[in-house]
């Protein structure tokens, strides 16, 4: 790559992922879906198969799954620029919209309702996560066809409440077992500890450091959310248990109810949900604190990213590693599809958010952005919520 390059690739990265972080609204496997439509069907930067080699290491690492593939994009089309410019410009759409509530609810005591809003694009969200599906599917089970078994199963188990952690993991072995189990072993026993303990040693410190206390400092409460954004796997929900477990229970820096307003501020807002993390933040500590807290459950993740990333190459030329990445990836297109299923059942509601989700399919067959999707989503709930027909 030549340096005289690198500036105009910087330039898109950061122009492409500040755009999805005002527009990507309907959580992780949406957020997932865009970039794909983006960078694969679009700007052509890889092909599925890598885009879903991504995907796979960034579920195996702790942290935000969509934030961290804007940090592996970015990685990959612009070096490490790229990778602090996709991270950061995803981010931080989202902690200027959540600030700017935090501060409003803190003024007036209430959190903005927008479920006209969330109606309209509920449905085009579904629409576009159906075509990730489809698509990442094919790539995923193009390996052994009867894949597509093991990602149903996932899909049914996700449904039955079995934990996405705990799919993902066992998707991957499971394959990996089937093919090599001998070799598997061996390999494990010898890389295991070596891989892992740089991403244990984080954790253990933050956990150490972070020990509850009643009074507020700055530094407990970035601290407790470096330890956050370095152990935590998973959806919201886990997110959910974390803050109860820490600025509810533990430190009594928060209550109950502002705890569930913080959450449904963060669902509220496009980009990562972990930016409820910046409401913490101001709620406790003020603008200092929004600031200290985003950083801190983000940092990890850019630690993460910068680690694993360069390891994919090495992974995808061994046999049994690479068994492995396939397993993990039809694991994360099973779960994809489990929250399809799940948002299918809340999301298309009537007759008009089923017209909506027939049009944006239509709109994506014709090669639509999906940016553009979202806004005329967004701008249809406002009009049916006008004409009260929503």
């Amino acid at each position: 790559m030549m340096f005289g390059s690198v500036p105009s690739q910087l330039r898109e990265v950061a122009a492409l992922f500040l755009r999805l972080g005002f527009f990507a609204f309907g959580g992780p496997a949406a957020h997932i879906a865009m970039m794909r439509d983006e960078v694969v069907s679009r700007r052509k930067w890889m092909t599925d198969q890598e885009f879903l080699d991504l995907l796979g290491i960034a579920n195996l690492i702790p942290g935000p799954n969509s934030t961290e593939m804007t940090m592996h994009l970015g990685l990959e089309r612009a070096g490490w620029r790229g990778l602090i410019a996709g991270g950061t410009l995803f981010i931080f759409p989202a902690f200027l919209i959540v600030l700017v509530l935090a501060v409003l609810y803190d003024e007036y005591g209430t959190t903005p309702s927008a479920e006209w809003i969330l109606y309209g694009i509920k449905p085009v969200v579904i629409a576009i996560i159906a075509q990730a599906v489809w698509r990442l599917g094919l790539v995923a089970i193009r390996p052994a066809p009867w894949l597509l078994a093991g990602g149903a199963a996932v899909m049914a188990l996700y449904l039955l409440g079995v934990h996405e952690l705990i799919l993902l993991f066992a998707g991957g072995i499971t394959l990996a077992l089937a093919r090599h189990a001998p070799a598997l072993y061996q390999w494990f026993s010898r890389r295991t500890v070596a891989l892992a303990a740089p991403f244990l040693a984080m954790p253990v410190l933050a956990y150490q450091a972070a020990e509850p206390l009643r009074e507020y400092s700055h530094a407990t409460l970035g601290l407790t959310f470096l330890k956050i954004g370095a152990l935590l796997y998973g959806s919201g929900y886990v997110l959910v248990a974390f803050l109860q477990r820490d600025f509810v229970d533990n430190l009594g820096w928060l209550t109950e109810q502002q705890l569930l307003d913080a959450i449904a501020i963060g669902q509220l807002t496009p980009g990562p949900v972990f930016t409820t993390a910046t409401f913490v933040g101001y709620i406790t500590g003020g603008f200092p604190g929004a600031f200290i807290a985003t950083a801190a459950i983000f940092a990890p993740g850019f630690l993460y990213v910068a680690m694993v990333n360069p390891l994919l190459p090495r992974l995808r030329g061994n046999i049994v590693a690479s068994a492995l990445i396939d397993g993990v990836n039809i694991a994360a297109i099973g779960l994809m599809a489990g929250v399809l299923a799940e948002l299918l059942r809340s999301g298309v509601v009537d007759i008009w958010t089923g017209a909506i989700l027939a049009l944006a399919a239509v709109a994506l067959f014709r090669n639509l952005n999906t940016t553009w999707l979202i806004v005329g989503g967004a701008l249809l709930g406002i009009a049916f919520n006008a004409f009260d027909l929503a």
